[in-house]
């Protein structure tokens, strides 16, 4: 009785960790404005989207075609932008309603039934980087579900007496996949599961215990369709998104031919050193175990799985220096199962669960006191734009910022140098945005006819009247 109890009474406190957890990074996604360039791209994208009603060709700015990547992130935010409003929540919904279920869902894994289903949710959200893309506006998430899809339909499809929808949700995993992000999807997948077959034996049994042609079948009726109708309306898409995005990017890290950024550049072996940091500090778990536990991993195939699943993704990427910490998104689900597979065995559990929660705990209350926004209020538009008066003209010099496309719904206008001269000698008053840079080379007679409202460490908002 009283060990029943006892389970009990840590049954709620797991669910009030993993709730609380996910009641902060609800703050976070309402208080925290969009920031460029990421971010704000994409929430521009889903806004476009959502306020033109084309949903086949994704815009980056108005009758100008997004190429860089599939929909599927766009029309879930569009969606939600659609329902609920634009406000930074509801743009940000998709991505934590995804991961939360994702936290949910890897319960089932549990090593004992006396865990809390909630426990090994409460270690991947308490991953920075899954913690992260629960609300941030990416196409990341949505191919770390898609990858989270794949990976335990195709664990559960090969285990004794397997319901048949399990074999179809390793299809579909792919078929969403490529509507997330493309063919990356495959490179992500297929070869860790063909390592672990190889390794256990297990090839022959793939083999026959999939329909193969059904299944391929249903993976293209969910991708196949969009594919063609983004290249009937946009001619040249598939050939700069498969071959420019795919291969160019990964290859060749001197690829000029990005239409909406640059390649990052990044020293060889990156991954490896982003897993380790934005997954702390349970990476340091994970080696720990990887080391004590290694004769014990081999002979169990869950944990091998587990292990390529991964491990391949740092992998694969390891030889790319165009990359960011995001392509490592698909290692904290396994990482997160390895660990509370093994948790009665790790040291100073104590010290791990509590530096884990305390993290997301502490920048919830630095953020409530203030001290936390100037250090990001210069990363967006937004605290330059909501006081102004949007029924005015808003232009910025040379080049929009998505912060400024999203937070004046498109009304912002690009101005020339040349037009600018000409602006203030008219009667009409408008505001500018201008970066310090760009202030310091107008003329003066242009300067002292611009009144600066505000001001951050990069940009300010100046307004002209005549």
């Amino acid at each position: 009785m009283i060990k029943l109890l006892r389970q009990r009474f840590n049954s709620i406190h797991f669910a009030a960790a993993f709730w609380i957890l996910v009641a902060i990074r609800m703050y976070f996604n309402g208080v925290l404005p969009l920031m460029d360039k990421t971010e704000a791209r994409y929430g521009e994208i889903a806004r476009l989207m959502s306020e033109t009603g084309n949903w086949i060709t994704p815009q980056i700015d108005y009758g100008l075609p997004f190429w860089a990547k599939p929909p599927l992130s766009t029309w879930a935010s569009a969606l939600s932008i659609s329902l609920f409003g634009s406000s930074e929540f509801f743009v940000r919904f998709p991505y934590l309603i995804v991961m939360v279920l994702l936290a949910i869902f890897i319960g089932k894994y549990r090593k004992e039934m006396i865990q809390s289903v909630y426990f090994p949710g409460i270690i991947l959200l308490t991953i920075p980087e899954f913690y992260l893309h629960a609300g941030v506006v990416s196409t990341d998430t949505f191919l770390c579900f898609s990858i989270a899809l794949t990976m335990f339909g195709f664990w559960e499809a090969m285990q004794k007496k397997a319901n048949t929808y399990w074999k179809y949700l390793f299809f579909t995993g792919i078929g969403i996949g490529l509507l997330a992000k493309g063919p990356i999807i495959g490179i992500l997948t297929l070869p860790p599961i063909l390592l672990w077959a190889l390794i256990t034996n297990s090839i022959k049994k793939m083999w026959f215990q999939f329909p193969w042609i059904g299944g391929i079948s249903l993976l293209l009726a969910i991708s196949l369709p969009w594919y063609l109708l983004a290249e009937l309306r946009t001619a040249g898409f598939i050939d700069y998104f498969v071959v420019g995005e795919h291969f160019e990017r990964y290859f060749n890290s001197e690829w000029k031919g990005d239409k909406y950024g640059f390649p990052k550049q990044q020293p060889l072996g990156m991954a490896w050193i982003f897993l380790i940091v934005f997954l702390l500090p349970w990476t340091l778990a994970f080696i720990q175990l990887l080391v004590r536990k290694w004769n014990s991993i081999r002979q169990e195939s869950w944990l091998l799985f587990l292990i390529f699943w991964a491990l391949w993704t740092p992998l694969f990427f390891t030889s790319s220096k165009s990359l960011i910490h995001p392509y490592i998104l698909p290692s904290c689900i396994p990482v997160a199962l390895f660990i509370s597979y093994y948790w009665s065995s790790i040291k100073n559990k104590k010290i791990y669960i509590g530096t884990a929660i305390g993290l997301p705990m502490a920048l919830f209350f630095v953020h409530l006191s203030g001290m936390a926004k100037p250090l990001y209020s210069h990363t967006t538009d937004k605290y330059l734009i909501h006081s102004l008066d949007q029924t005015s003209t808003i232009f910025v010099l040379d080049q929009k910022s998505y912060s400024s496309q999203f937070y004046t719904q498109g009304k912002v206008k690009v101005i020339e140098i040349d037009q600018l001269k000409s602006a203030v000698n008219s009667q009409k008053t408008f505001y500018i945005l201008l970066s310090n840079k760009q202030f310091e080379q107008l003329d003066d007679t242009i300067v002292s006819k611009l009144y600066q409202l505000d001001s951050n460490k990069k940009r300010g908002v100046y307004q002209f009247k005549p």
